[in-house]
């Protein structure tokens, strides 16, 4: 008897049936996460601007993506969630369960931001979020990561 590859991939990730705690109110705090992580992004952009004398005004939107990575990136390496996620007491898990390495961090940003940028694959990104069982979106779906309840926070651990 074979395994089925998403499955065996997903092993070490609580099971959304037996442990939904892990899961449970997921999307509205991704939501809540992401616009704290926005507006830190913002904030940041905005604080950063006269080190550019600002120059970076011109291509405002690149330049708060390009920060927005470095954010992102550094605070999942740090501690698999950025400080949004961490106010929502959430946090990306990889496929085996642990916390993101620091070259996981940099996939799943580089995932993200790509998503961001191209507005169909944020849609379905969305999508995904909606309707799959552990509310992935289309990063973790391909990393095979997903975002869980911090365990002993409201996981009932």
């Amino acid at each position: 008897m074979t395994t089925h590859p998403y499955r065996s991939r997903m092993a070490r990730l609580p099971d959304p049936v037996t442990r939904p705690g892990f899961y449970a109110n997921i999307r509205a705090k991704r939501l809540i996460a992401w616009v704290i992580d926005m507006t830190i992004t913002g904030v940041a952009s905005a604080l950063l601007l006269p080190f550019t004398a600002f120059a970076a005004l011109f291509f405002f939107p690149v330049f708060m993506l390009a920060t927005g990575f470095v954010y992102r990136w550094f605070t999942l390496a740090a501690g698999s969630a950025t400080w949004g996620m961490a106010l929502m007491a959430v946090q990306i898990r990889a496929a085996d369960g642990g916390r993101l390495t620091s070259q996981q961090a940099l996939l799943h940003t580089l995932g993200y931001t790509l998503s961001v940028a191209v507005a169909p694959l944020q849609l379905l990104s969305i999508g995904l979020m909606c309707l799959s069982p552990r509310r992935q979106g289309l990063t973790d779906l391909l990393m095979g990561t997903a975002m869980i309840n911090r365990p002993g926070a409201s996981t009932g651990r």
